[in-house]
């Protein structure tokens, strides 16, 4: 299938203003898209890109005061297949793991593991190990966050999230990847594109998805504690510790957010 992807963030600005921009399809789906998804601005500036510690690619800009808007759109090609389960076992002793899986096992700054280790591990310690064990995590999670974006919050924690019981996909998000590192597996945090192909209407606005790869049998595998179901068309852009290593416009000043738009549709 070919999938149209786009986004496009409209700001009031009172000043020149630097800021860093994560909106492009991460390089492990380069070679999927029709042609690159050059981030356009208005008015235009200059940009220059850098890959940081995870391998993002991120752009940097001074954007002027006043009305400014930033995005990017492409078209990419997608098998169309829902994503790959899991193995059910599959979990590694931290002794064998792999040094750059490490730093997904450990606390950050949105996934408290120190406030939740003893509560996951009263949850969890009698599942099986592996596969089985992060699926009960996200049934777990699915179940106790209620999804409602009137209630999202940036400055909210896995702890936080699970003590109000309410939410976005980030928090669903946060939540699963404290509890697996509690459990001793390396988590690491996704955001990208999610249309609502092979699901039923109603569907809401567009928006970019959170969801994990965890760590299994020696490879990194897709689990969405929100959604908890295989998708269809999920995108990647850009993964890290968590929410805060991956922001989709990074400010370094001030600004208001008069508009936003994302766009995950079927192609013609």
């Amino acid at each position: 299938m070919r999938i149209q992807l786009g986004s496009r963030f409209d700001l009031f600005l009172t000043q020149p203003t630097p800021m860093i921009a994560l909106l492009n399809v991460h390089y492990s789906r380069s070679s999927d898209m029709e042609y690159p998804d050059h981030i356009v601005t208005t008015p235009a500036v200059p940009l220059t890109a850098y890959r940081d510690g995870f391998g993002n690619w991120c752009t940097r800009l001074v954007a002027p005061a006043g009305i400014f808007t930033i995005g990017t759109q492409t078209v990419i090609h997608d098998s169309g297949v829902p994503d790959v389960a899991a193995p059910l076992d599959g979990q590694i002793p931290v002794e064998l793991l792999p040094e750059e899986t490490i730093p997904f096992l450990l606390g950050s700054r949105y996934c408290d593991t120190d406030i939740l280790s003893d509560e996951a591990w009263r949850l969890f310690q009698n599942t099986a190990p592996g596969g089985a064990r992060v699926q009960a995590i996200c049934d777990f999670v699915h179940t106790h966050i209620r999804f409602d974006y009137l209630q999202a919050r940036a400055t909210r924690s896995a702890s936080e999230a699970y003590r109000e019981g309410v939410g976005v996909c980030r928090d669903y998000t946060h939540l699963a990847i404290a509890f697996c590192r509690c459990m001793n597996i390396p988590a690491r945090y996704c955001t990208g594109y999610l249309g609502d192909f092979g699901m039923p209407p109603p569907y809401a606005p567009g928006d970019f998805a959170a969801y994990m790869e965890v760590y299994l049998d020696g490879a990194w595998w897709v689990f969405d504690p929100r959604n908890n179901m295989a998708r269809i068309g999920r995108v990647l852009i850009a993964r890290g510790r968590d929410a805060a290593d991956v922001p989709m416009l990074h400010s370094f000043g001030q600004n208001r957010l008069d508009g936003f738009e994302v766009i995950t549709e079927e192609a013609a």
